[in-house]
């Protein structure tokens, strides 16, 4: 854990110990600052400290746990919005609006891949923006995107349905001298990474070209949209869960959620 000393310059601190001085702290001031009113994240953070704590008490690399006090008195929001995604009808324009056309130009050949991505394979903006082009196959029995290990998440592989490939397939044609390493998605001009504004605006535009109009109109809607098809094809929260690289049910469970409200709407 790092947290700002008395100058501000960030200082390492091992598991055996943080939480004996004003570290905790500062690191949730620096959540606030960083997470959108009205958010779960501080709370989500706490419970992950508070889990991390308690096995690290459990297997005697520390004496106490000090995220104690903090989860005690925090609950989840009874006004927290629900979910937003695409009902099956508006996932179906989406997936047909990733197919290539021969009129394409490279940015919109771009957009029209990591709209693939992400629809297809359920992963974050942040997985996305790290993808190589070697984490993507798109030829043989198991097209998928591989997803390495990154902090406390594990590493996976999701298969890419049939409606992803093509997008990608011309893509990575396109870029085929590349490095197989190379980042899949680049910043426009150089070889850095694709930065969130972009990538939020090549989602936002995304859907609205498919009439979808909502107060969140980013990545996490894609990630949803994916999580609750794979519910209504028939998968468990578990391996839905699993797919999306979470540990906490929590997520797909408030998605569950929908489609029995959608049911009971009937």
């Amino acid at each position: 854990m790092y947290h700002p000393n008395h100058r501000g310059v960030p200082l390492e601190v091992g598991v055996d110990g943080f939480g004996r001085g004003r570290d905790i702290e500062s690191f949730f001031n620096d959540v606030e600052t960083r997470c959108a009113p009205g958010t779960t994240t501080r709370l989500r953070y706490a419970r992950m400290l508070d889990r991390l704590c308690r096995h690290l008490v459990e297997i005697e690399v520390r004496s106490s746990n000090p995220a104690t006090g903090i989860v005690a008195f925090q609950r989840w929001p009874d006004d927290e919005p629900p979910p937003l995604y695409l009902d099956p009808s508006a996932d179906h324009r989406l997936q047909g609006w990733v197919a290539p056309t021969g009129t394409d130009d490279e940015r919109i050949s771009r957009n029209r891949a990591i709209v693939a991505l992400l629809l297809g394979g359920g992963i974050t903006a942040a997985e996305l923006r790290r993808t190589q082009r070697q984490h993507v196959v798109v030829d043989g029995v198991r097209p998928h995107v591989y997803v390495p290990k990154h902090g406390p998440r594990e590493p996976r592989k999701v298969t890419l349905p049939e409606f992803s490939l093509a997008a990608l397939i011309a893509w990575k044609e396109a870029h085929a001298l590349e490095a197989d390493h190379a980042l899949l998605f680049t910043a426009p001009g150089n070889s850095t990474s694709i930065n969130d504004v972009l990538l939020g605006a090549v989602v936002k535009d995304a859907l609205a070209a498919i009439g979808f109009l909502a107060p969140d109109m980013s990545p996490r809607v894609l990630r949803n949209t994916f999580a609750r098809r794979q519910l209504l094809s028939g998968r468990t929260n578990e391996d839905t869960t699993r797919m999306l690289g979470l540990v906490s049910h929590r997520t797909v469970t408030r998605l569950r959620a929908t489609i029995v409200e959608a049911c009971e709407c009937r």
